[in-house]
């Protein structure tokens, strides 16, 4: 059974090193995720040490989904730093790893996300992702809305220039009605 849990600061410090062998997994599958392969593990490991001050500021929340003890999936809500801005949240780093793909993971750590984000009173969600991914399929099935794609946005694993989409969803009620 997976179980999807929020992670504090000390919690993404102390399981870095199996969010760090995620990551590596996923950039190893073909995911653009902002990260070239090979991705090498000590970079992977400081990049995920490295978001655990940004936990602690209240920039971002991070959720993990544990099988068996070990971390196989997680995403993560970044919130803008402008008071102009915090109704909104940019949904980034969802990653399931390849041995615990095609179970509803990938739908259930998007639903978590979105969830606590409306518990928070966000009310707009945004992201990006490579254009003609497998994760366009999720985010479209989740109801959220493409806006379109900006070319040579990105590079991929494999150092490919690829073009980006951009999503959002509006989730709980509008500013205008709170």
């Amino acid at each position: 059974m997976t179980a999807v849990s929020r992670l504090d600061a000390a919690d993404v410090a102390a399981c870095a090193e199996e969010l760090a062998d995620l990551l590596t997994d996923t950039v190893h599958g073909g995911a653009s995720v902002g990260f070239l392969a090979p991705l090498d593990r000590a970079a992977a490991l400081a990049w995920w040490k490295g978001r655990a001050t940004e936990v602690s500021a209240g920039e971002l929340a991070v959720w993990a989904a544990r099988d068996g003890g070990r971390v196989v999936g997680t995403v993560s809500l970044a919130f803008p730093d402008k008071p102009n801005s915090r109704h909104r949240a940019e949904l980034v780093k969802l990653m399931v790893h390849r041995s615990a793909r095609g179970r509803g993971l990938g739908r259930t750590l998007l639903a978590t996300a979105e969830r606590a984000a409306e518990d928070s009173g966000v009310t707009l969600l945004h992201l990006d992702t490579e254009t003609d991914s497998p994760a366009e399929r999720l985010y479209l099935a989740a109801g959220w809305t493409r806006l379109g794609a900006i070319p040579d946005y990105a590079a991929s694993p494999a150092g490919e220039l690829r073009p980006t989409t951009i999503y959002y969803k509006r989730i709980g009620a509008p500013p205008h009605t709170r």
